[in-house]
C-alpha cells in the first residue's frame, strides 16, 4: 500500500531542521520517498494549504485517570493522590479501564499525539494495553507497582512479589508486540509507594528485559520532605543510588531538584517527562527546563493525567512549557522551535525511537499529523514562523490528520478506530459507577 501526500508545507526537524514544500510518499509503515515530485500512490492525501508535521510524542500520561476528569480538583498532589485519585484508581474494574484509556487515546489522536509513554494503575493493565492495540496509537505502558507507603487504599496494595510477577507477566505478552509498535515499562509509582527490595529489582529486570523504567520524582515539596526524612538524602540521589538513574529512566516532573541533582540527571543521560499543565494546576512548581536543556539533558512533554490538567491536548502543553519560563528568565528563553522539538525528537529520545520516529524522513517510521491552516487563529499564514504557528497559535482541533505506521487514525476529525459516540457514553455511565464505588458523589 502506497500513500502519496501532496503539496504540504512539511516540517522535517531533520538535522538542518529544513522546511520544505511538497511531496512524501509512504510505502507500508515507511516513509520512502520527499520531495517536488509526484509518485504513484494507491492513495492521494490533499496537503495543499497544510502543514504536515512529524507525529507528537507524549511521555508522560495516565490513559486509567482519563475518565477521572474533573473528579479531583483545587488540590495540592499528595491530598489530590490521597482523597481522589487512589480510591477513584483502586475503584477500577476490567471495563473502566479499557473505557478509560479508549477515552484518552481518541483524545491523543484527535491532538496529533501518535506516540505515549502510558502509566497504567496496579490492576487490569491488560485492559488498557488492549485498547492502546486497539487503538493503532505508538505505545510504552505498564502497570503500576505499589507496595509499600501510608494512605494507600487496601484496593491498591499489592505484596512486592506479585507486583514484580504480575508486571512481568504483562511484559512477556505485550512488549514489541504489534511489529514492536506497543513496548513494556516498569512503572513504580513513585518512592513514597514502593519499597527499595522492589526498586532494586526494577533495575534488575529492565536490565534483563531491556525495557524502559518509568516513575515520577521530585513533583512537590511535601514530597521531596517525605523523602529525604524517610530515605536520609534527596529524591534523586536516592534514584541513583539504588541504580535506577540510566539512560532507560523517564523521569516525570523532576521540579525540585537543585543543582548536584541536575549533574545526576545529565551524568547517566536520564530522560525528563516535563509536565507543565499539570504542575501549574496542582501548584507543584516549574520545573528548570532551561537549566535541563542548557546542560544537554533530555528534556520531553507529558499531558499527565486528564483529572490534574484537565486535557491531554499537546498544544497545551506546548505552549505553556515557553510561556511560564519567560516571566523567569526573559522573552528568549524556550524559543519555540526548540520546544516543538521537545514535543517530537525529544519525545522520541525518551522512548529510545529516535532513529524511527520524530522527524520526516526517508526510512523513518510514517507517523505524521497533518494540520488545516484555515482558522483565522493561524493566519496570515504567510507572515507567520511555522514553529511560532505550532507553539503559539494551532490548536488541537486543528488536527486534520493523524497517522502512525502509515495507517490514518484520524482523517477529518474523524476517528477511525476508536467509537468516539460510544466510549464517550459509556464512560460517562461508569464514571457514576465509580464513584459509587468509592463514596466520592
Amino acid at each position: 500500500m502506497k500513500t502519496l501526500i501532496k503539496e504540504a508545507l512539511i516540517v522535517t526537524m531533520n538535522n538542518s531542521g529544513a522546511l520544505e514544500q511538497g511531496n512524501v510518499l509512504i510505502e507500508a509503515d515507511r516513509i520512502v520517498y520527499i520531495g517536488s515530485d509526484e509518485p504513484w500512490a494507491d492513495q492521494v492525501i490533499n496537503g495543499s494549504g497544510k502543514l504536515l508535521i512529524p507525529g507528537l510524542v507524549q511521555t508522560h500520561i495516565h490513559l486509567p485517570q482519563a475518565i477521572f476528569r474533573g473528579q479531583a480538583d483545587d488540590l495540592e498532589l499528595l491530598t489530590w493522590l490521597k482523597e481522589r485519585i487512589w480510591p477513584l484508581e483502586g475503584a477500577h474494574d476490567q471495563e473502566t479501564v479499557y473505557y478509560s484509556a479508549l477515552l484518552g487515546l481518541g483524545e491523543l489522536i484527535l491532538g496529533g499525539t501518535t506516540a505515549v509513554v502510558d502509566m497504567e494503575t496496579v490492576h487490569h493493565a491488560d485492559a488498557a494495553l488492549e485498547a492502546i492495540r486497539e487503538s493503532g496509537i505508538r505505545a510504552i505502558s505498564g502497570k503500576v507497582m505499589m507496595d509499600s507507603g501510608d494512605d494507600i487504599p487496601v484496593t491498591l496494595q499489592e505484596s512486592t512479589d506479585k507486583s514484580l510477577s504480575e508486571s512481568v507477566e504483562l511484559l512477556e505478552k505485550w512488549h514489541c508486540s504489534e511489529q514492536g509498535r506497543i513496548q513494556y515499562a516498569f512503572t513504580p509509582r513513585f518512592v513514597l509507594s514502593c519499597s527499595e527490595n522492589l526498586l532494586k529489582e526494577v533495575v534488575i529486570l529492565s536490565a534483563k528485559y531491556g525495557v524502559k523504567i518509568h516513575t515520577h520524582a521530585s513533583e512537590n515539596r511535601s514530597e521531596i520532605k517525605l523523602v529525604e526524612s524517610l530515605k536520609g538524602m534527596k529524591n534523586i540521589h536516592y534514584l541513583d543510588h539504588l541504580g535506577l538513574a540510566s539512560p532507560d529512566l523517564i523521569l516525570a516532573h523532576s521540579i525540585w531538584i537543585d543543582d548536584e541533582e541536575l549533574a545526576v540527571l545529565k551524568a547517566r543521560q536520564v530522560k525528563v517527562a516535563h509536565c507543565p499543565g499539570s504542575n501549574v494546576k496542582l501548584a507543584s512548581g516549574i520545573a528548570p527546563v532551561p537549566k535541563m536543556l542548557e546542560q544537554g539533558i533530555s528534556v520531553s512533554l507529558g499531558s499527565d493525567g486528564a483529572p490534574c490538567n484537565n486535557n491531554m491536548d499537546i498544544f497545551q502543553e506546548m505552549r505553556m512549557a515557553a510561556l511560564i519560563q519567560k516571566p523567569l528568565h526573559g522573552p528568549t528563553v524556550m524559543p519555540a522551535r526548540e520546544v516543538f522539538r521537545m514535543a517530537t525528537l525529544g519525545g522520541a529520545e525518551a522512548m529510545g525511537l529516535e532513529n524511527e520516529i520524530g522527524s520526516i524522513e526517508v526510512g523513518k517510521k510514517a507517523d505524521l499529523v497533518l494540520i488545516s491552516l484555515d482558522g483565522m487563529h493561524t493566519n496570515p499564514v504567510s507572515a507567520a514562523d511555522p514553529y511560532s504557528l505550532l507553539v503559539y497559535s494551532l490548536k488541537s482541533s486543528d488536527v486534520d490528520m493523524t497517522m502512525v505506521d502509515g495507517q490514518i487514525l484520524m482523517e477529518r476529525r474523524s476517528l477511525k478506530t476508536i467509537e468516539q459516540d460510544r466510549v464517550v457514553s459509556k464512560c460517562n455511565y461508569l464514571i457514576g459507577k465509580l464513584r459509587e464505588r468509592t463514596g466520592i458523589i
